[in-house]
């Protein structure tokens, strides 16, 4: 690891201007940056510390306005919150869920949204598209946790975000400080899918942070489903989280959308259509599973992953309307 300089400003616009000069990156819990800093792959000359930023924390729930998360509430702290689980299950579910718990325990929300891709390619060292003599090493190589959706190129990677997929399915914003002031977008315009080794994998404007997420009351039940290798830590293969509107027994509309299966929180407008107007039954559920996954176009070893990904929905589908239990 090169030497760095630390900072530990006490706010979030200290820390702003703190980023603004310099070649300096955002310290959160630190578990994938200080990862990436030994492997070489991120070199910053500062380490901006957001631990002492007290406006970035605390959790606060009204039924009028809905939820609001500070970006520096640890991952054990929403899944613990009572609100949450009455409320968002799709949330607090897609939080247990994350990491170990030792992680969870140092890992924040704001950290969760802006982690780096987990590509080994990436990891390795061979930058975000992977690139070699103008084409990438992906789709011909070991591919096979990589992106089912948006893989058209040259991107491959999968957003590995837990929360992301929870939140989006919930219309969830994101509050956002930078140099030139504080903005709001949704938090599903926080991604975008690289096309040069120079782009991001988020909008974020240099020296900008996330300060706070915003959830609006939930109009109806919700659920997080993730199918892993292994039950205890692992990587997801695949994630869904579904938000149903309910009509009595009846589905008015759904939001649906997919983790670990493309470089953005993939959001299915095909399950939607699928769900609306139905009533909610195992049928229903995979008739949803099929539509998310029907454009979906494998890489040479990562076919399996269309399974994964059309039982993830299903079963998301059926948690969230309580035939199938947490």
């Amino acid at each position: 690891m090169e030497a760095f300089e630390y900072a530990r400003p006490t706010s979030s616009r200290e820390a702003v201007k703190m980023l603004a000069s310099g070649n300096a990156e955002v310290l959160a819990g630190g578990s994938d940056l200080l990862a990436r800093m030994k492997d070489s792959i991120s070199t910053p000359n500062r380490l901006v510390s957001l631990r002492d930023a007290r406006d970035l924390r605390g959790i606060e729930y009204t039924p009028a306005k809905g939820l609001r998360i500070g970006a520096m509430v640890t991952l054990i702290e929403l899944a613990s919150q009572p609100e949450v689980h009455q409320h968002y299950r799709a949330i607090a579910q897609a939080a247990e869920k994350a990491a170990s718990p030792q992680i969870r325990n140092v890992g924040t929300v704001g950290g969760n949204l802006c982690q780096r891709p987990r590509c080994w390619y990436y990891r390795a060292g061979f930058g975000l598209l992977a690139m070699q003599d103008g084409s990438s090493l992906i789709p011909n190589g070991e591919n096979q946790y990589h992106a089912i959706l948006g893989n058209s190129g040259p991107a491959y990677f999968v957003s590995p975000s837990n929360l992301a997929p929870a939140l989006i399915a919930l219309d969830a914003k994101v509050r956002l400080l930078g140099a030139s002031g504080a903005r709001e977008i949704p938090l599903s315009d926080l991604y975008v899918t690289p096309h040069a080794e120079s782009d991001s994998e988020f909008s974020l404007k240099p020296g900008e942070i996330i300060t706070e997420v915003l959830v609006p009351p939930a109009p109806g039940p919700s659920a997080f489903y993730e199918v892993r290798q292994k039950a205890n830590f692992d990587w997801p293969l695949a994630t869904a989280a579904v938000a149903l509107r309910m009509n009595g027994n009846t589905v008015r509309t759904a939001h649906v959308v997919m983790g670990q299966v493309a470089p953005i929180p993939w959001r299915s407008p095909e399950a939607e259509q699928a769900l609306a107007g139905k009533t909610i039954s195992a049928g229903t559920a995979d008739e949803a599973g099929k539509a998310a996954v029907a454009k979906a176009t494998p890489l040479s070893k990562n076919a399996y992953k269309i399974t994964l990904a059309r039982v993830a929905v299903k079963r998301a589908v059926l948690r969230a309307a309580g035939v199938e239990s947490a």
